[in-house]
């Protein structure tokens, strides 16, 4: 088996730890040159952006009239969530339902968040809560999978849960947090693949769980996109990519409006994503998402190269917080520590291991792609 030789970009901190990354002859990566010729002309995030918007949200409130809301968010107590929450209510005058998922992992930061939007900006807050167990014997069995992304059950709950309430409730439009300014560099697929892809998810579920899924909320990739948007009528609204959006510039907005509380680094507002992203995936499988997460920022101009490098180069946890999240997400499990341990010494599996309907969302992202609606790069 032939090992490539080491290469980071030269324009931001993307490398070969992304397997399928190109350079070109300047040492470039397809994730800068992608934006700069084919998200950055096609994005306007200025009062271009707010003409192109406004229909939408006038749009939003006609099909709210007579109803107690108008648009559904989902929110997790992070930055992007937060911050169209605001935007949603503030500034374009919506009456959302703020959704939210608990999956059993919220850290006290998350909490607070939502509970400091839900009362300052006099909002309406729906809690679904995941039955532990089944949640639990899901995420076990992508622990013994061995795969790269186990936070697959978490996310998928989430998005499940949002779309089915939705289309339930009547709801048309969805806001979501998604944005270019934060996310325009995208995690690669063998970093952190699709949590929609319910093949897989009972593939693995059937090979390492113990416990009927009989309330955990499920749904494949083709009812978020087909059948919810086009038999349902759900449109997903991306506010964020039609406005200024810094994100040190709306996190202090936050603090200072609402007294949020600031958390270390994107995602980290779920005390597994931060145990996932800050330690299983860098020391089991040497996949740092902090490299895509400063790239974005970099190409944006919310960060420099130099500055991305002194912070990849430290590790995303501090020490004492790494052992009481240990120690935390084992005993959550109901492991020992050595048992999560063996688990993280045993042999790395990926999601082409299991069963999955990868051939079928790659002709779907195709489509998407040549259409216009998918312009970062998924692979």
């Amino acid at each position: 088996m032939n090992v490539r030789t080491y290469q980071i970009c030269q324009n931001c901190i993307m490398d070969t730890s992304d397997s399928n990354i190109v350079f070109d002859g300047q040492g470039r990566c397809d994730y800068c040159n992608n934006y700069q010729t084919n998200i950055l002309p096609n994005w306007h995030p200025d009062d271009r952006g707010l003409r192109e918007l406004t229909p939408t949200i006038e749009a939003i409130k006609a099909h709210g009239k007579g109803r107690d809301h108008d648009c559904l968010i989902g929110i997790s107590g992070g930055v992007d969530s937060s911050y169209v929450t605001y935007l949603a209510k503030a500034k374009f005058g919506l009456r959302p339902l703020l959704f939210h998922v608990d999956a059993g992992w919220n850290s006290q930061q998350a909490v607070n968040n939502i509970e400091k939007l839900v009362d300052g900006l006099e909002l309406d807050l729906h809690t679904e809560v995941v039955d532990w167990q089944e949640m639990k014997d899901l995420q076990l069995s992508f622990f013994k999978a061995q795969v790269p992304h186990v936070d697959t059950p978490q996310d998928h709950a989430f998005f499940a849960g949002l779309y089915t309430f939705a289309a339930k409730n009547g709801f048309k439009y969805i806001l979501t947090g998604a944005n270019y300014s934060t996310e325009c560099v995208r995690e690669p697929l063998e970093w952190h693949y699709h949590a929609s892809d319910l093949r897989q998810l009972k593939d693995i579920h059937r090979q390492f769980g113990t416990r009927p899924l009989k309330s955990f909320p499920l749904s494949d990739i083709f009812t978020f996109k087909l059948y919810y948007r086009y038999i349902k009528g759900i449109k997903v609204v991306k506010p964020l990519n039609y406005v200024p959006y810094r994100k040190a510039e709306a996190v202090q907005e936050l603090v200072d409006k609402f007294g949020w509380q600031v958390y270390a680094h994107k995602h980290y507002e779920s005390r597994f994503t931060r145990f996932y992203e800050g330690y299983w995936l860098p020391t089991k499988f040497g996949y740092d998402k902090r490299r895509a997460h400063f790239s974005s920022l970099i190409l944006t101009g919310q960060m420099t190269r130099a500055e991305a490098i002194e912070k990849i180069a430290k590790p995303a946890y501090d020490p004492d917080e790494l052992r009481q999240d240990f120690e935390y997400v084992a005993t959550k499990l109901q492991l020992t520590v050595p048992e999560l341990r063996a688990i993280m010494d045993g042999p790395n599996k990926t999601y082409k291991d299991y069963a999955n309907a990868m051939p079928l969302i790659e002709l779907g992202t195709k489509i998407l792609r040549a259409a216009g609606v998918q312009r970062a790069i998924i692979r």
